[in-house]
């Protein structure tokens, strides 16, 4: 079994931060979300996996991705254009040859090993396995229809009406078969490959396609409120304890669940985890809140931060309260006259905001 994950597109939904870095990037708990996507297929024992890039971005995911030593073998494919997930699958058809396969969506965040999945997969014998997870409104994803015994009838792209709250969790297992069926769809209104139309010939043609309910959480990472909101599980789950490894002085105060790099230094400050601090940071007389991620390089000063994640070489200073922020790279907020009130902000790379 090989695998493919998805990692091009232009994240136009976290525009401006991803304006110079590709969504699959932006760091989760300071680590990349690609890098999450790879380790559970680390898990599975993965050792050929086919990263689709796009032609502006290719670049950045390459050096991304040998920044971490995997146990497998990653072979780069290029998708000239983002024309769909089966588009994709066409796109890396050589690679993939006549194997199952696993396809991941690089910006998508699962709470649980994959493993079972696969091992139901190959048990059963099926042409397809998609990963179903409730959801509040799934008018905007792929959609889930199963019948009175839970079992698959339909599967329909971001519609008006939703036959169900079964959303597609970014994930997917296939059979060589899902190339056939690729051959027979249309492009949709939207212009794109569906991949949902592609499991839907699956079943019309008679193939056994299995469906599995994800326990745990799934978080899709293609806009702000959703960024944070991976950023506070990740913490959440993936920090179980604190590894203060930096300096901190005796004026200071760290709490909870606080992973502070060798290089970082706090002086006259509190620090209430879970909350992650990178390499080079300096933190003065300030307050750093549960739910934040600080990147390298930065400096906070005189300010207070909570449910934040703030990357590489941002410069803070006199904020009374930033929360629920996104801050892009080397960005520089200041402030130049007393406020109080609460700020909350999502700035691009190398931006400048006074107040």
């Amino acid at each position: 079994m090989k695998a493919i994950v998805l990692a091009g597109g232009k994240g136009t939904r976290l525009r401006p931060i991803t304006y110079n870095t590709p969504k699959q990037l932006i760091p989760i708990a300071n680590r990349p979300v690609l890098h999450y996507v790879l380790t559970r297929l680390q898990e599975v024992g993965m050792k050929e996996v086919g990263m689709i890039i796009a032609p502006e971005t290719g670049d950045q995911i390459k050096q991304a991705v040998a920044r971490d030593d995997w146990d497998f073998e990653v072979t780069y494919i290029t998708q000239e254009e983002p024309l769909g997930l089966a588009h994709a699958v066409q796109a890396a058809r050589d690679f993939l040859a006549d194997e199952s396969f696993i396809m991941c969506l690089g910006d998508n965040l699962i709470g649980e090993s994959i493993t079972g999945f696969v091992e139901q997969f190959n048990k059963a014998k099926s042409d397809a396995l998609v990963l179903l997870k409730e959801v509040a409104d799934p008018r905007m994803l792929g959609v889930a229809e199963v019948d009175e015994q839970g079992r698959l009838k339909r599967l329909v792209e971001k519609p008006e009406v939703a036959p169900s709250n079964l959303a597609l969790v970014g994930l997917y297992i296939f059979s060589p078969s899902i190339h056939e069926a690729i051959s027979h769809i249309k492009p949709s209104g939207r212009g794109e490959l569906e991949i949902t139309d592609a499991i839907q010939q699956l079943l019309d043609a008679g193939r056994r396609v299995d469906s599995c309910e994800l326990k745990s959480w799934w978080l899709d990472t293609g806009k702000k409120d959703d960024l944070l909101e991976a950023n506070r599980v990740v913490l959440d789950d993936w920090l179980t304890t604190g590894y203060l490894r930096g300096s901190v002085d005796a004026a200071s105060k760290v709490s909870g669940r606080v992973d502070l790099a060798s290089d970082a230094v706090v002086e006259g400050s509190e620090i209430r985890g879970p909350a992650i601090i990178g390499s080079g940071t300096v933190i003065k007389n300030s307050f750093i809140g549960p739910y934040s991620s600080l990147g390298d390089n930065c400096r906070i000063t005189e300010s207070s931060l909570e449910h934040c994640v703030v990357l590489d070489g941002v410069v803070i200073e006199g904020l009374e309260r930033l929360e629920d922020s996104v801050i892009g790279q080397n960005a520089s907020i200041r402030r130049s006259s007393r406020n109080r009130r609460a700020v909350r902000l999502m700035i691009g790379e190398d931006s400048e905001v006074l107040f």
